[in-house]
């Protein structure tokens, strides 16, 4: 079983920036690949971003590409997301999720999240 413990959420102005952090344990970090999902109230949970095991793949939703970026650094068990030219409309709960699979847009392949952060935009 892997845990997970995001971080770094906040409030900021429309335009800024944001850094999140996914902290993973119990598991082997390279052996599977990392998602960040978001929901915002009223909504379903949507993909934003996703990396391989071996970082060599990276994929995002439209609405967020050329904004923000997923990283990861296996050595510390830990996903990131960066998150530039911030809009209100990406206003959520952030979450990292754990993919054995592949397939790394489908929410249905993610195994294990995290608690989630709270992201709010304002204008």
């Amino acid at each position: 079983q892997v845990q997970l413990v995001e971080s770094g959420g906040g409030l900021v102005q429309a335009g800024g920036s944001l850094r999140l952090s996914c902290a993973a344990s119990g598991g082997t970090s390279s052996s599977y690949g990392l998602g960040w999902f978001r929901q915002a109230p009223g909504k379903e949970r949507e993909f934003v971003a996703a990396i391989n095991r071996s970082a060599g793949s990276t994929y995002y939703a439209d609405s967020v590409k050329g904004r923000f970026t997923i990283s990861r650094d296996n050595a510390k068990s830990t996903v990131y997301l960066q998150m530039n030219s911030l809009k209100p409309e990406d206003t959520a709960v952030y979450y990292c999720a754990v993919n054995f699979l592949g397939d790394y847009l489908n929410y249905a392949r993610y195994k294990y999240w995290g608690q989630g952060t709270q992201v709010t935009v304002s204008l």
